[in-house]
């Protein structure tokens, strides 16, 4: 087991964890905004889509402690490779050149990645940690996104998911080897529509629940 606690302490190794528990949230992404489009559905279409996800009963907290460990080992592998490149450039260069491609997502990824903890953090208290004996789940989106500080905050915290994805999509795909000029193309290609998907899907359920539904 050796080889495996050395692979991990490396520097190849945490990009390898943190492609792949970003896949993982990938994944989880993508069907978190297919159970929410349900939403467009009307109220008793979403609590059908609700109560279809609670039948599950273990596998929800399976899948939920899943989650919680990938959140753990993506977060505090982010910050070590983090500080590692702050440690190996400890003095800052003079004048920032956008050389090699760089954009917003990839520039941002530490400070999109700690914003995006506190937003998860936020929403679960808002519509997962929540009396479910005296309000439904619908009930609470329904009274959140009444509130107008709120839905701003939700529309910017959507936008951040959206740039960190935009880049953290393909770049997970080049830490796996996929970085050639045949694939690569495709595959931002993809990663851009997905960060799409989930900005502008996830981004007018609050509109929608407000002014339309």
């Amino acid at each position: 087991m050796n080889w495996f606690f050395n692979m991990i302490a490396s520097s190849i190794g945490k990009k390898l964890l943190m492609a792949l528990t970003g896949l993982g949230f990938s994944l989880f992404l993508l069907i978190h905004l297919i159970g929410n489009l349900t939403l467009y559905g009307g109220k008793d279409f979403f609590l059908s889509y609700v109560e279809h996800l609670h039948a599950l009963g273990p596998f929800i907290y399976v899948a939920e402690f899943g989650l919680l460990t990938f959140a753990v080992i993506h977060i505090s592998t982010g910050l070590i490779l983090f500080w590692q490149n702050l440690q190996a450039r400890p003095i800052r260069y003079q004048v920032n050149k956008n050389a090699g491609g760089r954009t917003i997502g990839s520039a941002t990824m530490p400070y999109t990645g700690v914003a995006i903890l506190v937003f998860v953090v936020i929403h679960l208290l808002n519509f997962h940690f929540i009396d479910h004996s005296r309000q439904t789940v619908f009930q609470a989106i329904d009274t959140t996104f009444d509130m107008l500080p709120y839905v701003i905050f939700y529309t910017i915290a959507v936008l951040i998911v959206a740039i960190h994805i935009s880049h953290g999509f393909w770049s997970l795909f080049q830490t796996f080897g996929a970085n050639h000029p045949k694939y690569m193309p495709a595959i931002k290609g993809v990663g851009f529509l997905f960060s799409l998907f989930a900005a502008v899907g996830f981004g007018f359920i609050p509109v929608y629940v407000s002014f339309i539904m």
